[in-house]
């Protein structure tokens, strides 16, 4: 993968695919589908710069698996998989494994 590092708190997360088919077996065709809105996360950045101009860490780090807004980030391909670049103020949770 191209090298990539977000600046400041964004975060890089990549879509997880939802289930293709129902609890009762139907197959759900792709113009039925809505983008997923649960995630992996790739890369994080340095962190949020405060007013007295520290430095505050990120609470998510790569691996995490998260729940974001549905019209929010930016969507971008890298390597020919498609990405979403996010605010860690637009992370609605870390889901736990």
């Amino acid at each position: 993968m191209t090298k990539f590092r977000p600046l400041y708190d964004r975060v890089l997360v990549k879509r997880i695919e939802a289930e293709e088919r129902t609890q009762s077996g139907l197959v759900i065709p792709d113009s039925a589908k809505e983008k997923p809105q649960e995630a992996e996360v790739v890369a994080i950045g340095g962190g949020r710069r405060l007013k007295n101009g520290e430095v505050k860490a990120l609470q998510v780090k790569p691996g995490d698996r998260v729940l974001f807004g549905k019209y929010t980030g930016d969507e971008i391909k890298l390597d020919g998989t498609a990405h979403v670049i996010l605010r860690e103020d637009d992370i609605l949770a870390v889901l736990d494994r």
